[in-house]
C-alpha cells in the first residue's frame, strides 16, 4: 500500500538531509587542522562510539547491540567490516585535506560499478548486457583519467573498493544487523586501536585535542557520523528503494561541486571526459534497472546501484 504523502515528504526530507550532510563533509574535515588524518579518524572512532551508545539507549536498541557482540561469527565479520570502514574514513579524510576532493567524489560515483563487479567476481552473479556495458564505461573512465591526467586516481579507487567490499559484507549479514547497532559494534572493534594511538600521540606531545573550539570540532565528528545514518534509516523506511537509490548521487555531486568551486581543484579535459563516462554508465545502469523492475515486478534482478549509506 503506498505511503501517505506526508510520510513520503518526511522521508524525502530525511534522505536529502542525510546525503547532503555526507556531501558537505569535505567542508568540515579541513577545519580540523592541525590534526592529521590519522588523529582525526581516531577521534572520529572514539566520539562516534560514545554518541552511538547514547543513541542506542534513546532508540531502545541496546539489546540488539549486545546480541551482536555475543555472536562470535558476526563479530568476526564485523571486524573485517570495521577495518574496511577505517580504511575508507582514513583515505577520505586524507583526500579532502590534501586537495583531492574531486578524486573522493569520483570514488563514490564509481562505487555502484565496483559493487556490481564484486557481485560478479565474488558471488558469481550474472549481468545483463546493458550492465556489462555500464561496467565497461566505468573502467574506460579510469583509463581515460589515468592516461590523460598522468596518474592513477588511487584515492577514488581505494574509496570505491573499500566501500564496495564493506557493502558486500554488510549485505551478506542481511537484516540481522541494524545500521545503528552495526556501526556501534564496528566502532567498538576500532576503539582500542584509536584510543591507544591517541594516548601515544598525547604522550609524545603531538596531540591537538584540548578544551577548545578545536576540541569540540573533533568531538563533533562523532555526531556527523551517526546523525546522517539515522536520517538515512528514516528515509529508507518511508521512501521507495528506487527513490533512495537516486538520492545517493547527491553526495558525490556535492563533493564534486565543493572540490571545483570551493577548493579550486583543476578539472582538465581528461577529468571531465572520465567523469562523463562514469555518468553515462550510471544513467545506463539506472534506466536499465528501472525498466527491468517494471517488466518483471517481484522477480529478483541482477545487482544494481545500492542505496547504501556512504561511509565517509
Amino acid at each position: 500500500m503506498p505511503a501517505p504523502a506526508t510520510t513520503q515528504r518526511a522521508g524525502l526530507a530525511a534522505g536529502v538531509a542525510a546525503y547532503a550532510l555526507w556531501g558537505a563533509l569535505p567542508l568540515y574535515f579541513p577545519l580540523l587542522s592541525p590534526a592529521g588524518p590519522v588523529e582525526v579518524i581516531a577521534h572520529r572512532v572514539v566520539w562516534s562510539l560514545l554518541f552511538c551508545l547514547v543513541l542506542l539507549l534513546v532508540t531502545r536498541t541496546w539489546g540488539a547491540f549486545v546480541a551482536l557482540l555475543r555472536d562470535r561469527g558476526l563479530v568476526l565479520r564485523l571486524t573485517l567490516a570495521a577495518v574496511l570502514l577505517a580504511v575508507n574514513w582514513l583515505v577520505f579524510v586524507h583526500g579532502v585535506t590534501t586537495g583531492h576532493v574531486v578524486d573522493a567524489a569520483l570514488g563514490y560515483f564509481i562505487n555502484p560499478l565496483v559493487t556490481i563487479a564484486l557481485a560478479v567476481v565474488v558471488l558469481g552473479e550474472r549481468l545483463r548486457p546493458v550492465q556489462w556495458a555500464a561496467v565497461t564505461f566505468g573502467a574506460a573512465a579510469v583509463v581515460v583519467i589515468t592516461v590523460g591526467y598522468g596518474r592513477l586516481p588511487w584515492i577514488a579507487l581505494v574509496l570505491a573498493a573499500s566501500f564496495g567490499t564493506y557493502g558486500l559484507i554488510k549485505s551478506r549479514l542481511g537484516p540481522r544487523v541494524g545500521a545503528l547497532p552495526g556501526l556501534a559494534a564496528e566502532t567498538v572493534v576500532l576503539v582500542p586501536v584509536a584510543l591507544g594511538y591517541l594516548l601515544w600521540l598525547h604522550a609524545a606531545g603531538q596531540g591537538t585535542f584540548a578544551p577548545s573550539l578545536h576540541g569540540l570540532a573533533l568531538m563533533g565528528t562523532g555526531v556527523l557520523t551517526a546523525v546522517p545514518l539515522l536520517l538515512f534509516n528514516s528515509a529508507t523506511r518511508r521512501l521507495p528503494l528506487s527513490t533512495v537509490g537516486l538520492l545517493q548521487y547527491l553526495t558525490p555531486v556535492l563533493q564534486l561541486a565543493i572540490g571545483v568551486l570551493v577548493a579550486g581543484e583543476q578539472m582538465p579535459p581528461a577529468r571531465w571526459w572520465g567523469f562523463a563516462l562514469v555518468w553515462v554508465a550510471l544513467i545506463v545502469l539506472t534506466v536499465d534497472g528501472v525498466r527491468h523492475a517494471r517488466r518483471r515486478p517481484g522477480v529478483p534482478t541482477p545487482p544494481s546501484p545500492s542505496p547504501a549509506p556512504p561511509t565517509v
